[in-house]
């Protein structure tokens, strides 16, 4: 494994249950009933805009244009004071500081530098941060971890991807990369590490400090 690519939400970042909460809030808001862990379960690692187009084709609710936009300030209110970086992230790409690595991720370019700067994460990353708004399709299809495979040079074979999604599991299983499944953000539902492995996740694990260890047992 000569290349680590991390998802952001839920996996570097323990965010995924506060954006699933403001999400949740704004589409019921629209008339819709959608609730938190229906978002997680459902639509982990898949762009907001697509996560939109299926829930409007679901309950035949409009929702406005400005949505991405409305969510964005709200997401950006609640960060300053909620967002963390996953417990453990920082001790384990240091002793993984040999390794080059990067972030592929659904949120878009601008979410992304907020939420990593905010938590100090940036510079640890940059500039290898890929959104899928920078390819034709996000998550489960392959084309952000290609994108960012051949952004840092790296063949596909050689690459491991960090995942808490489903969704995000398959896409890098179609990019032919290897998956460990990640089930250490407070997202996380019973049924999450089934949800991984049936997407086909390698290994499941829960604490990020134990990443180093399992990917020499799995070298």
């Amino acid at each position: 494994m000569k290349n680590l690519i991390f998802d952001c939400d839920g996996v570097v970042l323990n965010s995924m249950a506060l954006h699933t909460e403001i999400e949740a809030e704004a589409y019921q808001a629209l008339g819709m009933s959608v609730r938190a862990s229906d978002l997680v379960i459902r639509f982990s690692g898949v762009p907001q805009k697509e996560v939109s187009k299926t829930l409007m084709a679901e309950t035949g609710i409009t929702v406005p244009a400005n949505f991405n936009d409305i969510l964005a300030t709200r997401k950006e209110i609640e960060f300053k004071s909620k967002l963390q970086a996953m417990p453990g992230l920082t001790d384990a790409i240091e002793e993984l500081a040999h390794i080059p690595r990067g972030i592929a991720s659904g949120s878009d370019m601008a979410a992304l530098k907020l939420m990593l700067t905010h938590t100090g994460l940036y510079h640890k990353f940059a500039p290898h941060i890929y959104s899928s708004e920078l390819v034709a399709k996000g998550k489960p299809h392959p084309d952000v971890f290609l994108h960012a495979a051949a952004n840092m040079g790296y063949d596909t074979r050689d690459c491991l991807v960090i995942e808490d999604a489903p969704e995000g599991v398959k896409a890098a299983k179609a990019a032919g990369m290897r998956v460990f499944g990640f089930i250490g953000g407070t997202h996380c539902t019973p049924d999450h590490t089934r949800l991984l492995k049936d997407a086909g996740a390698e290994v499941i694990f829960r604490d990020m400090r134990m990443l180093p260890e399992i990917m020499k047992e799995r070298a």
